[in-house]
């Protein structure tokens, strides 16, 4: 009986915090440094250590963004963490159901629908944390009175899409990476 979440899938989600800590430091400096590469971590959990390891991290990099460098509207409204929790749990949930089987067996980087999958996982993901960050939560949680509501529009953005072109970009990353890891992982036996 095979291990559901066992040694390698331990060391992989490990080594997928340790990237996406680091590059939470980067975070204030651009969302378009610090997004690709958290998705880019996100998706390659789903594909080389499962389901499990996906959502670990997608429960895990929002609270160390957090702690890294929260932003001020994190601070203002901090039920936006567990809905971008939930934003992480769509694309690894998508990319798990839509892409998985595809990416794994080989042939899905030379499929042109494999590209399309990526696309709607990255939607997917935009227009949940769209409809529940950007539309509901933010224009709810934030008052006139604040001096937040000014930028009420760029965090509006930020959490609609930004989410979906951050999320394509970590898709872009993630089948790079894929393409040497998969044949790493076939030649080690570990897949």
């Amino acid at each position: 009986m095979k291990k559901v979440f066992g040694t390698k899938e331990i060391v992989i989600t490990a080594a997928l915090l340790a990237i996406c800590i680091i590059s939470q430091f980067f975070k204030n400096l651009s969302v378009f440094i610090t997004g690709p590469v958290i998705n880019a971590c996100l998706i390659i959990a789903v594909l080389s250590a499962g389901l499990a390891s996906g959502i670990i991290l997608s429960i895990i990099t929002p609270v160390t963004a957090y702690i890294i460098a929260a932003s001020p509207v994190m601070m203002a409204v901090p039920g936006i963490i567990p809905l971008i929790m939930a934003g992480n749990a769509v694309l690894v949930l998508a990319t798990h159901f839509l892409l998985k089987k595809d990416l794994t067996d080989g042939k899905g980087l030379r499929d042109i629908k494999s590209y399309l999958k990526a696309i709607v996982c990255a939607l997917l993901k935009g227009v949940f944390m769209g409809l529940t960050i950007a539309l509901w939560l933010l224009p709810t949680f934030i008052s006139e009175e604040s001096p937040l509501i000014k930028k009420m529009p760029v965090f509006q953005t930020t959490f609609s899409t930004t989410q979906f072109i951050t999320a394509c970009i970590g898709f872009v990353y993630a089948f790079i990476i894929w393409a040497a890891l998969s044949r790493f992982l076939r030649k080690s036996d570990l897949k």
